[in-house]
């Protein structure tokens, strides 16, 4: 028995169990269905290749899709402690602090949210890459005097980005939150089933195996956008027809679980050119022999490289407007032709709207908890996100061409500079993906409240990039961080919180009066003021 179970050991997870130790609210197990973070993949930049579709990722895919021609499109997530920030490119933005306001939920706004940030980062200790690429040196020329030597979705800007790399190792939430608390348990490999129920209260979590594990306070779901909604369905809360048809006994009627899914969208341009990216053209080979050796010496080199080196935003029509859209840039060469070893040389940029507009949802395909749910990422079913994209990529094409790439700079080899028009529209359709942003499917102001409480529940809530009603217009590793934060935070206080027994006499206080607190969970939680020292019963 512990007092609070956090399912799911990724960014947020690792946050909140970590926080909620610090402020002493209770003892903390970390419930996490993968393994260990302990392997050296994880911790070197690169080795994030190796480990996408690794038994270390769920390797979900989505729908087929209807606006991107029927596709389905890989979607990895972490399945280890460090969740997704043990195998993602570590960018590290905020967002835009518009993106804040514009949720308009109380206690999110940008003033609300600013401080966690600065608190995680001061844990984190996000920085530049010691040792960019050459190619990702010059980015920062391809918006001429607008141009900045840090990227920001406040403004148009590119260059080197941010990361959380420290001294040439990955720092995910799990390295600098959750193992520095070693009162907190950590059990991996046990996946979770369903919530166990007292009336509308939790206590505890069934596993997979059968097995159950109790909480005496409560349990906090960081099992992502695809994990948390879909232990709340298995556990009766969600559309009531949907679980009806698989029989699945509805205990809460929340209409809105698994709705308002999204990610980034995205398309890229492939450039080839020998001379110019990494990558395994035979003149590579002796510095590839070397760059084990460089790493453990000195902990720079290729395999320092998070892949995802440089960034840009900008507005995809060029009309002075904020930027809408980002690109990533990785001076390594991808292929597009299922090629698993080219000989080849170059590098990628892509470009990802920053706000898109189409939404999708998420259902249970049985339940049975190792069945993958049915992800639609609605891709693109709004013209609109196709109109930005396709002006993206073309303006993207007549930045890159001012970058100050010197001789490193290569053709594009796919699509190709004709690829204009109405072909460029279809080839996005046949060819986009997402960032690997996933968010929204248990939103603020929806099934989850300001507080992070799943509506209609006592003791359970949610901290993840779930809660996100609108994804925010940069990489979402830092937001989810910022929300394990703001989740300690509300439970620790509402634990700590015991409002006065309307039995007694309040003996202590000089003037009351009824105003709900910020916190507060029912009307007769009052707001004190003018409160003199001494207890209060």
């Amino acid at each position: 028995m512990h007092d609070y179970l956090v399912i799911g050991g990724g960014s947020a997870g690792c946050v909140v169990a970590a926080e909620l130790a610090r402020r002493e609210a209770g003892t903390v197990m970390v419930v996490e269905a993968g393994p260990s973070e302990h392997h050296p993949l994880v911790s070197i930049p690169f080795g994030l290749i190796w480990l996408l579709g690794s038994r270390r990722d769920w390797a979900y895919r989505s729908a087929p899709m209807h606006a991107v021609g029927g596709r389905t499109i890989a979607i990895p997530r972490g399945r280890m402690v460090g969740g997704s920030g043990a195998i993602n490119s570590m960018v590290w933005f905020r967002g835009r602090r518009s993106d804040f306001d514009g949720w308009n939920v109380p206690g999110w706004a940008w003033s609300d949210v600013e401080p966690a940030f600065e608190a995680v980062e001061i844990h984190l200790k996000p920085s530049r890459m010691d040792d960019p690429h050459v190619l990702t040196k010059g980015l920062a020329s391809m918006l001429g005097a607008k141009g900045q030597t840090i990227p920001t979705p406040e403004y148009e800007s590119a260059g080197v980005v941010t990361n959380n790399v420290v001294r040439g190792r990955r720092n995910s939430a799990a390295t600098a939150f959750l193992r520095p608390r070693t009162e907190v348990e950590v059990r991996t490999g046990c996946e979770v089933d369903a919530l166990i129920w007292s009336g509308d209260r939790v206590s505890g979590v069934r596993l997979v195996d059968g097995g159950e594990i109790k909480a005496a306070k409560g349990v906090v779901l960081s099992s992502g956008s695809i994990g948390s909604p879909s232990i709340l369905m298995r556990s009766g809360v969600g559309p009531q027809d949907h679980l009806s048809r698989l029989g699945i006994d509805a205990r809460i009627e929340a209409p809105e679980v698994g709705e308002n899914l999204h990610d980034h969208p995205g398309t890229g341009l492939h450039f080839e050119g020998s001379g110019t990216g990494y990558g395994l053209e035979l003149a590579q080979w002796p510095a590839w022999a070397w760059a084990p050796f460089r790493y453990v010496l000195t902990r720079t080199g290729r395999l320092a490289s998070p892949t995802v080196e440089g960034s840009a935003f900008f507005n995809a029509r060029g009309d002075d407007a904020e930027p809408d859209v980002q690109s990533h840039f990785i001076p390594f060469y991808l292929d597009w032709q299922g090629r698993k070893y080219p000989l080849k040389s170059g590098y990628f940029a892509d470009v990802c709207l920053c706000r898109p507009k189409s939404r999708g949802s998420l259902r249970l395909m049985s339940k049975e908890a190792r069945a993958a749910p049915i992800i639609d990422l609605g891709l693109l079913r709004d013209d609109s996100d196709l109109e930005t994209l396709t002006a993206g990529i073309e303006r993207l094409r007549a930045l890159l061409a001012k970058a100050d790439f010197g001789p490193r700079r290569a053709v594009e080899a796919h699509p190709g500079p004709d690829v204009t028009g109405t072909a460029l529209k279809d080839h996005i359709r046949g060819n986009a993906g997402t960032a690997y942003h996933p968010v929204g499917t248990l939103r603020l102001g929806g099934p989850v409240t300001a507080r992070l409480r799943v509506d209609g529940t006592e003791n359970l809530w949610v901290a993840d990039a779930s809660v996100m009603p609108q994804v925010t217009s940069a990489n979402t590793n830092a937001p989810s961080m910022m929300i394990g934060w703001k989740a300690a935070e509300f439970i620790a206080e509402d634990a700590a919180w015991k409002g006065p027994d309307q039995n007694k006499p309040c003996w202590a206080v000089t003037r009351i009066w009824p105003k709900p607190m910020p916190h507060a969970r029912s009307s007769n939680e009052w707001s004190m003021g003018w409160m003199t020292t001494g207890s209060m019963t």
